[in-house]
């Protein structure tokens, strides 16, 4: 049976979520095109590798012939300072949208965060339709990206799914992942979806798994067709015993973004 997708690129591929991509999205391509600014280990027969900085312009839009479909996860994977936000993030992104753009490719699917909306707090219940409210300059450059694809869509015609990602870790350290946790295998299964449904126009979906405590409503993606198959409740009872509650008026755990509402400017560190 042949693959629905002949070429895929995947940015980011060496970080923590490209590492399990390249593993789930290979039966969905004959090539896994995979790139990142360091050394992509291991490849296997169907992928072959791309190492450059997503500033690079010029490499970028190389990178970027001959594909069908673009998972960008690629760029500052937490908060920092400001150039590197700059250059990874928010230029980095506008050279892939434009090396899609130039090369026909028409879909992108998007690493956006709970960062983008990390102000609103947990018990406002906000769906996709809600305005950005990012809560670091990590968070601004979600929304950047995420504003960047719709343009990209109403003017272009390249569709694109955002996933805001919540947390996607292989440890519970904080309450908090209990809610807020997409499990691996779940992550594969919401970027399969976002690849594969018949029509995604400008899509903002929110991605955790199927825990008990929704604090967000994915009604506006339902075409997606992402069905998450994991829950945290296997993990509940250990984590709450070995992990102390926070108070519940402490701004980490009031809003979506947790800690990062904490974080003061990362340039001021940077400067000491």
């Amino acid at each position: 049976m042949n693959p629905p997708f002949d070429t895929i690129l995947l940015t980011g591929a060496a970080g923590r979520l490209g590492t399990h991509l390249r593993r789930g999205l290979a039966p969905l391509a004959r090539r896994l095109r995979v790139s990142d600014r360091s050394e992509i280990n291991e490849l296997k027969s169907n992928e072959e590798a791309v190492i450059c900085d997503l500033a690079d312009q010029a490499a970028v839009f190389e990178m970027t012939r001959g594909v069908d479909a673009i998972v960008h996860f690629g760029g500052a994977p937490l908060e920092t300072n400001w150039e590197t936000i700059l250059n990874s993030s928010i230029r980095g992104s506008y050279n892939i949208y434009e090396g899609a753009r130039r090369h026909g490719v028409k879909r992108v699917v998007y690493a956006s965060s709970v960062h983008a909306i990390g102000y609103y707090q947990v018990e406002d219940h906000i769906d996709a339709g809600a305005p950005h409210r990012p809560d670091s300059l990590y968070g601004v450059s979600k929304c950047f990206v995420e504003d960047l694809s719709r343009l990209y869509w109403d003017k272009f015609g390249i569709e694109t799914v955002c996933c805001r990602i919540f947390s996607s870790f292989d440890q519970y350290n904080d309450r908090r992942l209990l809610w807020s946790m997409l499990t691996f295998e779940d992550c594969v299964r919401l970027v399969t979806a976002s690849l594969t449904a018949p029509r995604v126009a400008h899509s903002i979906i929110f991605g955790t798994s199927d825990n008990r405590h929704k604090m967000v409503d994915n009604r506006l993606a339902g075409h997606i067709g992402f069905q998450p198959q994991d829950s945290t409740e296997e993990h509940r009872v250990e984590v709450e015993a070995r992990v102390p509650a926070a108070d519940p008026r402490a701004p980490a755990v009031q809003f979506l973004g947790g800690w990062f509402v904490d974080l003061g400017h990362p340039d001021d560190e940077t400067s000491r």
